[in-house]
């Protein structure tokens, strides 16, 4: 895998509306100005790529416009690292922007940059794990630097500052707290704490013991599912496809394969479906442990794990359950093709390589 460099204070970052358009509404801008002030805190210069803030109904119109900002961002040599603005549903639709475009690629490849982001993301996250450049599972813009609190939440805000260090190993550390999702993201919600809970469960062991190690590869579970099944747009599976976005199984041969669940917190009997999809296209018999992420909210906590511990029964896959990356609120970093290594006895995971070229 080809690694970026990691930040720099002074550095450029640029700020990109990949699928949803929301950060451009003027419902957002409350949460525009936060970001942008949080990222200035940490001594990064935000650039908010031409397009991004060009609203929902333009946005999911244009997907040439997304995609433009994209390929715009690795070609300006200034610009150091690329932060999502947060999810959505359609992200599939800008592959062939990218993944036919010569100068594009060439760029990725040559010229590496820290790419963050979650959810629907998980598409882009593919693509560059495809062009063989390490991207990472984590933090975005609304979510995470324009949280409505007086600041970041500190777990999330830890792991988003290991974008400027490079340490041979990063230990994820399971919070000792999780927060529930707002249902306010209104102005009057500056400045107002979320519920939070204690962490009662910590990471479970649902199956597994002594230590597994390989490179991290995965996402979140509904966006795997949508380009394997194409429940959700009819062109997305065959657009997937045509581009070969989901890995064969030769390639999570070996592999820790992390999941977990969007926003939408799937029923127990979507949940396993989307499981059993896996399954079939061999991806769960060819990994070597799989890390789950924690529910949001911990819907459906218990459910999910009977049906991971269900599907995998005859693969005798090791699980490693309530991990905090996802959809979950805090969150940390997972970097793709990164090495993971996994203490079931212990329940300890960790990075074991650097996560940047410097």
């Amino acid at each position: 895998m080809i690694k970026p460099h990691m930040l720099h204070v002074g550095d450029k970052v640029a700020v990109v509306s990949l699928s949803g358009g929301i950060l451009g509404e003027p419902v957002a801008h409350h949460q525009l100005t936060l970001g942008i002030n949080r990222l200035k805190e940490f001594g990064l210069d935000p650039v908010i790529m031409p397009n991004a803030l060009k609203g929902l109904a333009f946005l999911k119109n244009h997907p040439e416009a997304r995609a433009d900002d994209l390929k715009q961002a690795f070609a300006d040599e200034s610009i150091k690292g690329i932060i999502c603005a947060i999810g959505g549903n359609d992200t599939y639709r800008l592959l062939p922007y990218l993944l036919d475009n010569p100068t594009f690629i060439k760029n990725v490849k040559q010229s590496p940059k820290l790419f963050t982001g979650f959810s629907d993301t998980t598409i882009n996250h593919l693509m560059f794990y495809q062009l063989g450049m390490t991207s990472f599972y984590g933090p975005n813009f609304l979510n995470d630097l324009a949280e409505l609190d007086h600041e970041m939440l500190p777990y999330t805000k830890h792991y988003f500052q290991q974008y400027f260090q490079n340490e041979p190993t990063v230990e994820i550390k399971s919070s000792p707290i999780w927060y529930e999702e707002r249902t306010d993201f209104s102005p009057a919600a500056l400045g107002t704490s979320r519920v939070t809970h204690p962490e009662k469960h910590g990471y479970e062991v649902l199956r597994g013991s002594g230590t597994v190690t390989g490179p991290l590869l995965g996402g979140c579970i509904d966006s795997l599912y949508s380009i394997l099944a194409g429940d959700r747009q009819a062109d997305e599976k065959p657009t997937a496809e045509k581009y070969h976005l989901f890995p064969d199984k030769a390639d999570w041969h070996g592999k820790i394969l992390f999941i977990e669940t969007s926003e939408e917190q799937p029923n127990p009997v979507l949940y396993r479906q989307m499981l059993l999809k896996l399954k079939d296209v061999g991806t769960l018999s060819a990994v070597a442990a799989i890390i789950v992420g924690k529910p949001q909210n911990e819907r459906y906590y218990d459910e999910y794990k009977q049906a991971l511990i269900d599907v995998t029964k005859d693969l005798h896959t090791p699980i490693l359950f309530n991990v905090n990356f996802g959809h979950g609120y805090p969150r940390t970093v997972l970097p793709y093709g990164i090495n993971c290594q996994i203490n079931f006895d212990q329940k300890i995971v960790k990075t074991v390589d650097p996560w940047f070229k410097d």
